[in-house]
């Protein structure tokens, strides 16, 4: 009786040990990059590759993109007239308008979050919720 006992408390440690170490595993595995641009002269492709859906932002006549820059969720686009954001989930651009004479001090991307310092603001975009936020500098 004593030996089904230890064999028991031995196949519980086990048993223990083994979803804690699952559990380990889950929380590391990360996914991985998700949104990807494809940049031409007149438009932008945002590239979901958890959906396998592709968006475009449309470049008007009198609009220069200035940079981008993407991370596992997120990618942002600065023109010399918005600032645009894709994530993941909704999917699709979202804008917001530069505000005259407004100068980019600083882009950054990284998981699902963009942050844009400009000399009037700074803005972060959320890639989960698609929703742009504010502050006046």
């Amino acid at each position: 009786m004593q030996l089904s006992i230890h064999c028991r408390q031995f196949v519980h440690g086990c048993i223990g040990t083994l979803l804690l170490a699952a559990s380990a595993a889950a929380v590391g595995d990360e996914p991985g990059k998700s949104v990807f641009l494809v940049v031409e002269d007149r438009r932008v492709t945002a590239v979901n590759a958890e959906t396998g859906q592709f968006f475009d932002l449309d470049i008007s006549a009198k609009e220069v993109i200035d940079r981008h820059i993407t991370a596992k969720a997120v990618a942002i686009v600065v023109t010399n007239q918005r600032f645009a954001g894709v994530g993941v989930w909704p999917s699709g651009w979202s804008s917001v308008r530069r505000m005259a004479g407004e100068k980019v001090v600083s882009v950054e991307a990284e998981d699902a979050a963009a942050v844009l310092v400009t000399s009037d603001r700074v803005l972060t975009f959320n890639g989960r919720t698609g929703a742009w936020a504010e502050k006046r500098r």
